[in-house]
């Protein structure tokens, strides 16, 4: 068994967990809240927890990354716990990894917290295009890990089969040993994929260019994972998109119309859920699912008041915002699940770089009247004025103008409609041919 290989749905396994505390590195969550943390991802991934242990670390074993002593105490826990699974809550090396499983016996099956997300992401994929993600994230992580067979993950991730991929392993050549031949097999999959996902990205990308042509305003959900984003989009929107009190329940972005105050509509769109030490093989493999915030012309940044860590929880979502070149875009601060709170709502670092904050309940309806406003003001700031003449013979432009409500004021002259504009910045430039007078 490796990494990748998890329990059915009839069959939880028992799985004890072990944290690490850096004495040299500021840790975003206590240990104990980040090994609290890992216990939810493990339930989410159908592993039931029967222990827990953390060593504070001043340096690391090269070999086995924690001491001897504690490795040798994991070890007898385990056992006595009869435990079949043990999950570290930082990301091991190939080294440390291969040198634990040496200590561990056959019988145990070790995990980090990246393999353990991957799982999570991989189980609530319900798009083509999640999966793809998912199964390049999986075979990323798993190569430089790889130290034997790997033909039962080809069917954990789907191996290609099932979207016409090139099958299973390769023979070997002259001298050529097979773990030579997975590694190159799975670099061959890890390409595909690569190349359809491309496809996928250019295919996303002319939605995109659609949907800008609708003239509608974008506006996009983030948030740390279970923070209400897809209880909030089904609240402003009716979407019905799959809500639950879990981590990742909703992985595949989905867009619906909201309506303004002022009668105009915008589009938003819910995106995936943020969390600390999120595997960088999966920021990247979602780079596609990722540009629906990087396109958006704002970002509802949405979160849990009512966590013991909310505040470490935003400071984790700007940090992957910076990390895709978002953290400039302007933003509102949605402080959901007030309906949980007695008393005040805690204060929060960082508020002076968002252009809005409100106090809502995504689930009582609570405060979504002053959301709405906030949005309305906020993508209203990213609007400018531009005055145009359209020709009478190119009566289809101004209907659709028309038809987007940009027409602030118009008059008719020799030359057609003479009008002035009030768009998106972004949409300025599908018009400039007809301008007569910018301004801001």
């Amino acid at each position: 068994m490796t990494e990748f290989d998890f329990p059915n749905e009839t069959e939880a396994e028992r799985g004890y967990l072990v944290g690490i505390a850096f004495q040299s590195e500021r840790a975003l969550l206590s240990i104990e809240d980040s090994l609290s943390e890992l216990a939810l991802l493990a339930d989410t991934a159908g592993i039931r927890v029967v222990g827990r242990t953390w060593q504070r670390l001043r340096q690391i074993n090269p070999k086995t990354l924690i001491g001897t002593g504690k490795l040798q105490e994991i070890v007898d826990e385990v056992k006595l716990r009869e435990a079949s699974v043990i999950i570290f809550d930082e990301e091991l090396s190939p080294r440390h990894q291969r040198e634990l499983e040496k200590h561990m016996g056959e019988s145990v099956r070790l995990l980090d917290r990246s393999a353990l997300i991957l799982d999570i992401f991989a189980q609530h994929a319900r798009t083509s295009e999640g999966a793809l993600q998912v199964e390049l994230a999986q075979y990323e992580y798993l190569l430089p890990r790889l130290t034997r067979q790997w033909t039962h993950l080809a069917r954990q991730a789907g191996g290609g089969g099932a979207r016409g991929g090139s099958g299973g392993v390769g023979l070997r050549g002259p001298g050529e040993t097979q773990l030579e031949v997975d590694r190159r097999e799975i670099t061959r999959k890890i390409t595909k994929l690569k190349q359809d996902l491309e496809h996928v990205r250019a295919h996303r990308s002319l939605h995109r260019r659609r949907r800008r042509s609708s003239g509608l305003p974008l506006a996009a959900l983030v948030g740390y994972t279970n923070a209400g984003k897809s209880t909030l989009i089904n609240a402003l929107t009716e979407a019905k998109v799959y809500a639950a009190d879990q981590l990742f329940a909703t992985l595949d972005p989905t867009t619906r119309r909201v309506q303004l105050p002022d009668r105009r509509e915008a589009l938003l769109t819910d995106t995936v859920g943020f969390i600390q030490k999120l595997p960088t093989t999966l920021v990247a493999a979602f780079r596609a699912t990722l540009e629906e915030v990087v396109e958006a012309d704002l970002l509802l940044h949405v979160v849990d008041v009512s966590h013991p860590n909310a505040g470490q929880h935003i400071e984790a979502v700007e940090d992957t915002l910076a990390e895709i070149d978002a953290s400039s875009m302007p933003r509102i601060l949605a402080l959901n699940k007030t309906d949980r709170i007695k008393g005040a709502l805690p204060a929060f670092d960082l508020i002076d770089t968002y252009v809005g904050m409100v106090a809502i309940s995504a689930r009582d309806g609570d405060g979504l009247d002053e959301l709405l406003e906030t949005m309305r003001a906020a993508l209203s700031a990213q609007m400018t004025s531009l005055e145009v003449v359209i020709p009478y013979q190119t009566g289809q432009v101004y209907s659709d103008l028309y038809d987007k409500g940009y027409i602030e004021s118009e008059r008719t002259g020799s030359e057609g409609w003479r009008l002035r504009l009030r768009l998106p910045k972004s949409h300025c430039e599908n018009y400039r041919q007809f301008a007569v007078l910018a301004a801001e």
